[in-house]
């Protein structure tokens, strides 16, 4: 059975944020608030916890899991081959909208879909998203709802797509914008924009000068 807590009561959101971490240990799913939309979560690095998200959004293996960091610094183990724009544009739009595609560590012991060597990274502005991500270390997240579906901007919208899929629902209220992040690739000779999302192209090409589309 699918338990919810109010992060907007202290004591509720101390035992969410416990009960979520126990969770992702678990390789089981959590729904989290984020700056921009809900999100669904797993342990990044759980194979089995990567499928059930994938399933339970009904979502196949070519559209990759993101994973979501609680630190710039955490960049340094998971990325190889990241550009000194890469590193202007975390200093400018992190914690924030903005997810970075990057190619990752060949060591890493993950399975995020049919990523080709590349992940997408970000760090939300949300301080209870921040403060699980400290304590669970990446998480693999994508919106919380079904594929085709609108994106969940409240827990109760997340809870009626997903249902018992979820072991742990945190409610953050209602998610100031229902806008996705914007996304580059910086996996090639210069920056590219993928997706135009909360961030437009020109206020991203202010710091990677030579982005493209």
């Amino acid at each position: 059975m699918s338990r919810r807590y109010d992060c907007a009561e202290p004591d509720q959101r101390a035992v969410g944020l416990r009960e979520a971490a126990s969770t992702i240990r678990r390789s089981d799913l959590i729904v989290l608030p984020t700056d921009t939309v809900y999100g669904i979560g797993a342990d990044a690095f759980s194979s089995s916890g990567i499928a059930a998200l994938l399933a339970a959004k009904g979502r196949g293996r070519d559209m990759p899991v993101p994973v979501l960091v609680g630190s710039p610094s955490t960049l340094h183990g998971l990325v190889s081959k990241f550009p000194e724009n890469g590193w202007d544009l975390v200093d400018a739009f992190w914690p924030g909208a903005l997810t970075i595609v990057a190619r990752h560590q060949p060591s890493l012991q993950w399975d995020l879909g049919d990523a080709r060597g590349t992940v997408a990274l970000r760090m939300p502005l949300h301080p209870v998203a921040i403060e699980l991500l400290m304590q669970t270390g990446p998480l693999g997240v994508s919106s919380a709802n079904k594929t085709g579906h609108a994106p969940a901007t409240t827990a109760s919208e997340a809870q009626d797509q997903l249902g018992t899929a979820v072991d742990v629902y945190l409610d953050g209220g209602q998610t100031a914008d229902n806008v996705p992040s914007s996304i580059v690739d910086l996996t090639g000779e210069a920056p590219k924009l993928l997706r135009e999302g909360a961030l437009t192209f020109e206020e991203i090409a202010k710091v990677a000068t030579n982005l493209t589309r």
